[in-house]
């Protein structure tokens, strides 16, 4: 079969819509309605990559610009990421990158090879909290720094804190919640993470702050936590769930149970699926090595077996959305400065990856979802919910 007709009949199987095909040797329209975009490729896919991944190959030729389209990134990938159940993947070709290590030090490698890109990467595009998760979209107008602040104070809210308390972010990041947290409501917050720069520019704020009697950063795995010593009246986790990996969730929900008090509340905000999924070949190679996104379910199913009393879930799906368009539209105004530091292949690749995790929120290939439990029966809590 010829290339032409060879990723013709792939990309056919995939996309439901109409669309040209543009080939070394060949010009072609591939159903029969009205065109929503074009496809160029400029260099021949082999046929082993096709079958091995769909994702891999359409990805990797896209990071090479071996692939073109004359559409808007997003709205081409919005029109069949739906449709991801199609896609080719050979388990045996793939189990070097599907396959999830446990380990913790090999887990601390993985982190650390996507946060420890470096500080002045991740403030291209981010906002001035530089917060690295989905933000919350109260308005139609509302900026990405606002939405991420608002997204920071429906925690809070939720956790119901008081002055005087202590609170532990598990994965805090760059520690905008902890900061927020300390500055609103008085507690005492303690930050655990991996990455080497987090944890600088963490630590640097506190010093700047003055914050020192308030607030504290460790490099530190969650699996320690059992032996710190320290116990908090809320826990929160904001992004971290996903780097667990699946046969970790319950060591992650014991270690939690072993810092919480009686009574305290714990907040799980992260990535979710509606099924249990070894997860994207191209996300767990490029972006995320180790990287496993839990399904609702598997996690709510956990909660009981450490008496954690499921408080409330909500979804922020489409509020991810938002996000992604966020980031990419900063990170689009700053290419030139990233292509300059990391090369073209490698802007090509974050930008795929941006518009493809908002494709798949989109077509709800994956969610977010916010789990609020209690540790045993708390009946001094507040009733109203927080929305």
């Amino acid at each position: 079969m010829s290339q032409k007709n060879r990723i013709s009949q792939y990309l056919q199987d995939l996309i439901p819509v109409t669309f040209a095909l543009e080939t070394a040797e060949e010009f072609q329209v591939i159903g029969s309605g009205p065109v929503q975009f074009k496809v160029r490729v400029r260099q021949e896919i082999p046929k082993k990559e096709l079958v091995r991944s769909t994702s891999l190959a359409l990805g990797e030729a896209y990071m090479r610009g071996d692939i073109e389209v004359d559409r808007d990134l997003y709205e081409v990938l919005d029109l069949f990421l739906g449709n991801m159940e199609r896609f080719r993947r050979s388990p045996h070709a793939l189990k070097g990158i599907l396959n999830t290590s446990l380990d913790m030090t090999k887990q601390k490698e993985e982190v650390s090879s996507h946060y420890d890109i470096g500080n002045d990467f991740y403030e291209l595009w981010l906002d001035e909290t530089m917060s690295y998760s989905c933000g919350y979209f109260a308005h139609t107008g509302t900026s990405l720094f606002e939405a991420q602040v608002a997204k920071v104070d429906h925690i809070l809210e939720k956790l119901q804190l008081k002055e005087g308390m202590k609170l532990l972010d598990i994965g805090c990041g760059w520690g905008f919640l902890l900061k927020r947290a300390a500055e609103r409501y008085g507690v005492r917050g303690v930050g655990i993470t991996l990455s080497e720069e987090q944890y600088r520019r963490f630590s640097r704020d506190i010093k700047e702050g003055r914050l020192q009697e308030m607030l504290e950063v460790h490099k530190m795995d969650y699996r320690e936590l059992a032996k710190c010593g320290m116990k908090f009246d809320r826990v929160v986790s904001v992004g971290m769930l996903e780097h667990v990996g699946r046969g970790n969730y319950g060591r992650f929900l014991a270690s939690v149970d072993e810092v919480l008090r009686p009574g305290g509340l714990f907040l799980l905000h992260y990535i979710s699926a509606l099924k249990e999924h070894s997860g994207d070949p191209f996300i767990r190679k490029y972006i995320f090595p180790g990287g496993v996104i839990p399904s609702l379910r598997e996690i709510i199913s956990l909660l009981p077996d450490y008496q954690f009393y499921t408080l409330d879930v909500e979804s922020l799906r489409m509020h991810y959305v938002r996000t992604l368009q966020c980031w990419r539209e900063n990170f689009l105004k700053n290419r030139e400065k990233v292509v300059e530091k990391y090369g073209e292949e490698f802007a090509r690749m974050w930008e795929l990856y941006l518009a493809s995790c908002a494709a798949t929120f989109h077509n709800g290939v994956i969610d977010l979802h916010q789990i609020l439990v209690s540790k045993g029966v708390n009946n001094e809590l507040g009733m109203r919910r927080v929305v």
